[in-house]
């Protein structure tokens, strides 16, 4: 049986999988979450750092000395810039309203963040944005930065330039934090796969014992013998409490089926087995009649023949009255065979002598070895024999070949004795292979059909089998096959 089509298998591995698979859904969750809350963290991080910065820019715009104005906010961040890049330890870039670079608290800027001149993209975004303000998300050499774009204004609300300010995603520590959640989560999610495999074996025995002792029963269920029902544990689930029970309400309708079918087939069979041997016997009766009659009408007392007449009408009669005596003793024999006398011989040295009374030169006999010992009952052994030999020998004479052979082969195979029986005969047509093995058929003008059904009774009686291959116009081969003694 493949080990996926095992019911007991797939609950094994649908529990794992399913524990697995949980696993993976909340790691992936888990790490979604954290990822999120980083984003979530860092942009409101730099608004909180945007807006303290922009406090300490319009301190320094209140107390300044030069006009509040765009143009001269170069020198009115001349040096506080740095301050304030110190107090806030970020970088910052003030730009006019066309994008033009202002004011720097470094000389070098980010690749993303060290344009003279900001685009029209990102003043357009600004310009159209209800806060005006916007924050540009980019990554660079595997790290994420951030750059927030607003507007400064003077203490009148008038927009005097443009404030942005870099700022770098630092997830290491919120990294460090999910490798470390993840990790306690596979140590427990270890262990419970541990107790899973545990309890999924032990469920998955517990499910599937019920139905392997369906599986058995029903594996043992024969037609021909009682069968037992099954027996339910008080335990036992509803689904299997139904089947088992539709398995005992099968068994109970398969014995009547069962002896009904007998019943029918045996009368059946009787019926056929009457009616063939009615045939038979009107065959000889029928010229028993007509010679009753002939010499009735010409019997002549003075005949001086009549001694003659009368010993030709005897051999007549004796002769069709040993017909109904061969077709009454081969009825006899198959409806009940005599009981077995089984006894321990060598079934080669049987085969022999059962070959010892046919006279014909060209019946060959082989075994590859010198005896094979085992039990069987002496006459019937013999009459399996003969039996095979005289349909072969029938076969030949029905061809008449140049050369006719019967061969007989006697051998052990697999704790096995096999008895083949070979010939160069006539063969046997095709359509009538599959009947050759049944009562009351023949092909022969003559004989009630019966040998070969006897010696598939004979053999089946010691367990075990015959076949046959035949080729039409060139010969038939039968196989016996028996059991050999342990």
């Amino acid at each position: 049986m493949k080990l996926y089509k095992s019911l007991r298998f797939r609950i094994f591995l649908s529990m794992l999988l399913l524990l697995v698979l949980t696993f993976v859904a909340l790691s992936v969750l888990t790490g979604i979450q954290y990822k999120e809350e980083a984003e979530d963290y860092h942009r409101e991080r730099l608004l909180r750092k945007e807006a303290n910065i922009k406090e300490n820019i319009n301190y320094v715009l209140k107390n300044t000395t030069y006009p509040v104005e765009t143009d001269m906010i170069p020198l009115i961040f001349k040096t506080k810039i740095y301050e304030i890049k110190d107090i806030h330890n970020l970088e910052i870039h003030l730009y006019d309203f066309e994008g033009n670079l202002l004011k720097s608290s470094r000389a070098s800027f980010l690749k993303d963040t060290s344009y003279a001149k900001l685009s029209t993209r990102i003043l357009k975004y600004l310009e159209d944005s209800p806060t005006k303000s916007y924050i540009y998300s980019f990554e660079e050499d595997g790290q994420q930065y951030q750059s927030s774009f607003s507007y400064l204004t003077d203490a009148s609300f008038k927009p005097l330039a443009i404030l942005n300010l870099p700022y770098i995603e630092d997830d290491g520590f919120m990294t460090k934090e999910l490798r470390e959640n993840l990790k306690r989560a596979s140590i427990v999610y270890g262990f419970m796969l541990f107790i899973a495999i545990g309890l999924a074996y032990i469920l998955s025995k517990y499910i599937t014992r019920s139905l392997q002792t369906v599986t058995e029963k029903i594996t043992e269920t024969r037609l021909n013998k009682r069968n037992k029902k099954i027996s339910l544990q008080t335990n036992t689930s509803q689904e299997i409490e139904t089947l088992v029970e539709a398995y005992n309400g099968m068994i109970d309708e398969l014995e009547v089926s069962a002896a009904q079918l007998a019943s029918n087939e045996r009368e059946a069979a009787w019926r056929e087995m009457a009616k063939q041997v009615a045939h038979e016997i009107k065959n000889p009766l029928t010229p028993m009649r007509l010679s009753v009659q002939s010499f009735q009408r010409k019997f002549d007392p003075e005949d001086p023949n009549i001694s003659e007449k009368v010993q030709e009408f005897s051999n007549t009669l004796i002769q069709q009255i040993d017909t109904l005596s061969s077709i009454a003793s081969a009825f006899s024999t198959y409806a009940k065979m005599p009981a077995q006398q089984d006894e321990t011989l060598d079934v080669v040295t049987i085969t022999k002598l059962a070959l010892d009374i046919f006279n014909e030169e060209y019946i060959y006999f082989f075994s590859d070895e010198k005896e094979i010992i085992s039990t069987f009952d002496r006459t019937q052994w013999i009459r399996v024999i003969t039996n095979l030999v005289k349909n072969s020998i029938q076969a030949i004479e029905k061809k008449d070949p140049e050369s006719p052979r019967v061969e007989v082969r006697v051998f052990t195979e697999n704790q096995k004795i096999f008895v083949t029986v070979s010939d160069n005969g006539s063969g046997i047509a095709e359509e009538h292979k599959s009947k050759v093995f049944e009562p009351k058929f023949t092909t022969k003008s003559s004989g009630m059909g019966l040998g070969l059904a006897m010696v598939k009774n004979i053999v089946e009686t010691y367990g075990g089998t015959i076949s046959l291959q035949s080729v039409e116009r060139k010969g038939t081969t039968f196989t016996v096959c028996i059991p050999l003694d342990d």
